[in-house]
C-alpha cells in the first residue's frame, strides 16, 4: 500500500535533446544518522613513584617492578554493544619507557547508546621522560551521541613531553546524531580565495588530475557542522555549470546550513577542460575515487557533518549520484559517506549496482524521456526500495496534469523513498522547462532536509 500526493503543475515544457544523455546547452538546467557508539571509558594508569600502577592505587592492577610499569585499566563498555579496548602496557621506569595509550572505540550496537569517554594518556614515570597518548575514538556505527577523545598524557619527572590528547570521534549512523569531521575546530588549508568564487580546486586521484568547484557558508563556523552536497553535472557540462546554477538551484534554499561541491567528469580517461563530451563514465571507479578523495578533503579542511552528505545530479549526473550511493552508503561499508540522493532522470551509466544498504532516495522521471526510458528510472527507485525495505509498488504513472508524487510505504525508519512522475521530456526543470523556476528544488530540499 502507498501514500501517494499529486502537485498541482504548470504549463509543460519539454527540454531539447541534442545529445545522448544530456543537453548541449544545458545552461543553468542542471543543476547520515545517529552518534558514534558509546566507546568505554579507559581507566587512568596510576602514577606511582616505582612504576605505573593499573587504575587506581585502590582498584587498579598490581604495580610494575622497577623496570616496567603497570598495565592500565581494561575499557568499560560504552553505548549498547561496544566497548573501549584495553589500554597498551606501560614502559619501563629506568627509561621512563612509553606508558599505554587509551583504548580505541569500536562500533556500538544496533540501538546505540550514550557515548562514553575514551581513555587518558598514562603518565610517564621518573627517568628520561617517555610520552603518553590518549585515547583515539573513531566513528562508530550506532549509539546516540559522538565519542569523546581520552585527555591528554602527562610527563611526570622525566624529560619527555606531554602525551597527546586523543582525536574526536565521529558519529555512527544509527541514532540520529551529528557527525564531526577531523576539519571541525581547525583552520582550513584552503585557502577563502579558492572557494565561493567558481575557482577551480586541483586534485590528484590516482594518476589522474581533477578538480572540483566548492561554496561554503558566508557564515561558516569551524566549530559547527554542516551538511555536505555533492552536485553531479550531466553529459556536455561541468563544474562550472553547477557554480553558475547554484548546484540545481540549491544554495539559494540552504540557509547558509550546506557546503556544496561540484566535482567535474572526465572524458577518453582525462579531466575535462571544456563542457562538450565531459560526463561520468566511471571506468574503473576512478569518478568513485575522485569521490571519495573530494568528501575526505572537505572533511579534513571543514567542519562537516559526516552523518548528513547528500549527492544530487541530472542525467549522466543521475547515474553517478546512484553509483556513488550505491558504492557507499553511509554504515553499510567501512568508508561509506552517502545519506540520501537525489536523481532526476537517471539510469546506470556509471557502472552497474545493486544496493545492499539503504540510503534515502528521491527520484524524478519524464514519462516522455526520449534519451533516458521513463521505465529505467522506475528501476532505480525499486533497487532502493528492496534495500530501504519499502513495500514496492510501482509509482503512480502522471497521465493528467504535471506531476505525481508517490511515497512508498513500509520503508525502514530513516530511509524514505519519493518518485515523482512528471509529463515531459529529459529535462531537470520538470513542468516548465525554465531553469530555477521549476517545483523540483524545493522537493529535493525538503527531502534533504528532513534528515
Amino acid at each position: 500500500m502507498m501514500r501517494r500526493v499529486s502537485i498541482s503543475g504548470l504549463v509543460i515544457c519539454s527540454a531539447t535533446i541534442a545529445l545522448a544523455y544530456g543537453c548541449s546547452t544545458p545552461a543553468s538546467d542542471d543543476s547520515q544518522t545517529g552518534g558514534t557508539g558509546g566507546s568505554g571509558h579507559i581507566g587512568s594508569g596510576g602514577t606511582p613513584s616505582t612504576g605505573g600502577s593499573g587504575g587506581s592505587p585502590s582498584l587498579g592492577g598490581s604495580g610494575g617492578t622497577t623496570n616496567s610499569g603497570g598495565s592500565g585499566g581494561s575499557g568499560g563498555s560504552g553505548g549498547s554493544s561496544a566497548s573501549g579496548g584495553t589500554p597498551g602496557a606501560g614502559g619501563t621506569v629506568s627509561t621512563g619507557g612509553r606508558i599505554g595509550s587509551g583504548g580505541m572505540g569500536v562500533a556500538g550496537g544496533p540501538t546505540g547508546g550514550r557515548a562514553a569517554m575514551m581513555g587518558s594518556g598514562g603518565a610517564s614515570p621518573a627517568g628520561m621522560g617517555g610520552t603518553a597518548t590518549g585515547g583515539r575514538s573513531g566513528r562508530g556505527m550506532g549509539g546516540a551521541g559522538a565519542g569523546v577523545g581520552g585527555n591528554a598524557g602527562m610527563s611526570m619527572a622525566g624529560t619527555g613531553p606531554a602525551g597527546a590528547a586523543g582525536m574526536v570521534g565521529g558519529a555512527g549512523t544509527s541514532g540520529g546524531g551529528t557527525g564531526m569531521s577531523a576539519g571541525c575546530g581547525t583552520t582550513p588549508t584552503i585557502a577563502s580565495g579558492m572557494y565561493n568564487n567558481g575557482q577551480h580546486i586541483s586534485i590528484t586521484v590516482g594518476s589522474m588530475q581533477r578538480r572540483y568547484i566548492l561554496n561554503v557558508p558566508t557564515t561558516y563556523d569551524k566549530t559547527k557542522p554542516y551538511k555536505l552536497i555533492i552536485a553531479y553535472h550531466e553529459l556536455n557540462g561541468n563544474d562550472d555549470e553547477m557554480y553558475k546554477n547554484k548546484y540545481y538551484h540549491l544554495l539559494p534554499l540552504s540557509g547558509d546550513s550546506t557546503i556544496f561541491v561540484a566535482p567535474n567528469g572526465q572524458q577518453n580517461g582525462a579531466s575535462c577542460t571544456q563542457a562538450s563530451g565531459c560526463g561520468w563514465p566511471n571506468t574503473n571507479n576512478t569518478d568513485l575515487a575522485l569521490a571519495d578523495a573530494v568528501v575526505a578533503e572537505i572533511e579534513k579542511n571543514f567542519c562537516v557533518d559526516t552523518n548528513r552528505i547528500f549527492a544530487t545530479g541530472w542525467s549522466y549526473g543521475g547515474s553517478m549520484s546512484y553509483k556513488t550511493a550505491c558504492e557507499r552508503p553511509l554504515g553499510g561499508v567501512a568508508n561509506g559517506f552517502v545519506r540520501a540522493i537525489a536523481v532526476y532522470s537517471g539510469s546506470q551509466l556509471s557502472g552497474n549496482c545493486t544496493p545492499k544498504s539503504p540510503v534515502a532516495y528521491y527520484a524524478s522521471h519524464g514519462t516522455h524521456d526520449s534519451v533516458l526510458n521513463y521505465d529505467n528510472g522506475v528501476g532505480l527507485a525499486q533497487n532502493f526500495s528492496t534495500a530501504n525495505s519499502c513495500t514496492w509498488m510501482t509509482p503512480t504513472k502522471v497521465t493528467s496534469g504535471a506531476h505525481v508524487c508517490t511515497n512508498l510505504m513500509g520503508c525502514k525508519a530513516g530511509y524514505p523513498l519519493e518518485f515523482c512522475s512528471f509529463n515531459g521530456d529529459h529535462t531537470p526543470d520538470p513542468d516548465n522547462g525554465s531553469s530555477g523556476n521549476s517545483w523540483e528544488y524545493q522537493n529535493v530540499w525538503d527531502f534533504f532536509k528532513q534528515f
